[in-house]
């Protein structure tokens, strides 16, 4: 038999997790009250990160953590719903930016995808294609997903690798972040069944927390029932921002910014129809939020059941931007009525789907004071490149192989391109030179692996400069460390 590539020995799995529209102060983890044991156990077993970067929106954050390239590197200066055609801005990954997944397997990994595929441009997302910008083609071997920002978690376009499949025809209650988790267990256990020494790399993104919120009934009721939000939205921000100095995840003398009243109605402001639409609008977002961590925790658990999680690199990122405020001051029914300019629907109005909220019958979203308070302690939201509520996420690291510093935390700044260049340094894989014969870019990020180490917790950030833009937004970041 002609030789076949191999990975470097020892080299680790990969599960790359990444959430939507999930700004700071969401997860448990770092101080929210929406619980999040799955998070919790990565970083308990591994470590907090309190200082990576997103680009402010999906599509764009998503390009430049999978390529290792800032997203206008990447094709990706908006999402592809509103690309124009120019460099920088066509949505397509070009051919000289090979992916993770493409190079992982060249290097003979397993890769998968699984959840949202929110990078191929809107003119070939559909049957007719062509597919070479789809998952399969940009070197993922199996993908199971839907293509766009978001999907019906009910009844979702969901394709396997490139066939559209109805895996919820005839069965009621059926729902995505279970389905998807399903399917990424059994891909894993038929991996390890086959071929049990080939390395995994798997990309697993749900579509959760993006609107429409839809968790399962019994998400809703559990978390209804922990009151989490009946003081309102300033006593949630205040409270999830004393649990993060008590976590040591912000600095203890850190000040909350006063309460944006002109753009957001105080919580005594609003009338007791009001109060009960925002109480549910947001335990059903926070219901989709624990769902989702705990259907992740199902793949975790199946990847220990296999004997490989003590080898197994476990990336946990909270969110690809800040929390939306999509929804407007009011939330809505249907995100899309948003979209269109239908922007202010009364409560008395949204108060008809009350009790089907998050059900098949709505496509949901919540008003923007809660988004405001879940990204404490930063201000703003997701598309806002210039304030950090747009931009900072958080991160939990497992490695139990290699991290010993259990529950360490790592302030070094970073940013998402740096994702691909710390799991090539791990896996001991060199960038390449060339991909089927075109010469490649640079890869723009910087590893972070050295912040595994317990020795290195402290050390200056490598990542020295970084720019931010949306839509004419912009900032940049500047170390004058050295």
């Amino acid at each position: 038999w002609a030789p076949r590539v191999v990975p470097p020995k020892d080299a680790p799995n990969v599960l790359l997790i990444m959430l939507d529209d999930a700004g700071f102060g969401v997860p448990s983890t770092f101080g929210g009250v929406i619980p999040t044991p799955t998070m919790d156990r990565i970083a308990k077993n591994g470590l907090r990160y309190n200082n990576i970067h997103s680009t402010a929106l999906c599509s764009p954050t998503r390009a430049a953590l999978i390529t290792g390239r800032n997203h206008h590197s990447a094709g990706f200066g908006v999402i592809s719903e509103q690309s124009t055609g120019f460099p920088g801005y066509n949505s397509i990954i070009e051919k000289d930016k090979a992916t993770i997944g493409r190079i992982l397997l060249d290097n003979g990994y397993a890769t998968s995808w699984f959840g949202k595929d929110h990078n191929t441009p809107a003119f070939a997302a559909s049957l007719a294609g062509p597919f070479d910008q789809w998952p399969t083609g940009l070197g993922f071997e199996y993908f199971y997903g839907f293509v766009g920002g978001d999907a019906n978690q009910w009844q979702p376009n969901l394709f396997r690798n490139t066939t559209q499949i109805y895996p919820f025809e005839g069965k009621p209650g059926w729902n995505l972040i279970t389905g998807m988790a399903d399917d990424a267990i059994e891909y894993l256990n038929r991996i390890n069944q086959i071929q049990p020494d080939k390395p995994f790399f798997v990309w697993y993104v749900p579509g959760a927390t993006h609107a429409p919120h839809h968790p399962t009934k019994e998400w809703v009721e559990k978390i209804s029932a922990m009151h989490l939000f009946d003081d309102g939205w300033e006593k949630l921000r205040e409270r999830i921002f004393e649990n993060q100095k008590k976590l040591g995840v912000i600095p203890a003398d850190a000040v909350l910014e006063p309460w944006p009243e002109k753009v957001l109605k105080k919580w005594n402001d609003c009338t007791p129809e009001e109060k009960k639409l925002f109480i549910k609008q947001v335990e059903v977002f926070a219901a989709y939020a624990a769902y989702t961590d705990w259907e992740i925790g199902r793949v975790v658990q199946a990847i220990e059941d296999m004997g490989k999680l003590d080898n197994t690199l476990v990336i946990y990122i909270n969110g690809d931007n800040g929390t939306s405020a999509e929804g407007g001051p009011m939330g809505t029914p249907n995100e899309v009525a948003w979209f269109n300019g239908v922007n202010n629907m009364s409560a008395e109005l949204q108060m008809k789907w009350y009790d089907v909220w998050g059900t098949e019958e709505t496509y949901n979203h919540m008003s923007a004071a809660w988004s405001w308070a879940f990204d404490t302690p930063f201000t703003w939201f997701k598309q806002n490149a210039s304030r950090l509520g747009g931009i900072r996420q958080n991160m939990a690291v497992m490695w139990p192989e290699r991290i010993k510093d259990k529950g360490g935390l790592r302030e070094q700044f970073m940013h998402v391109i740096d994702v691909v260049p710390t799991i090539l340094e791990v896996s001991g894989i060199a960038a390449p030179e060339e991909v089927d014969g075109i010469k490649q870019a640079p890869i723009e990020g910087t590893s972070f692996a050295y912040t595994f180490d317990a020795k290195n917790a402290k050390a200056p950030s490598r990542h020295k400069t970084q720019y931010f833009e949306m839509m004419g937004q912009w900032a940049l970041y500047l170390s004058l460390i050295h």
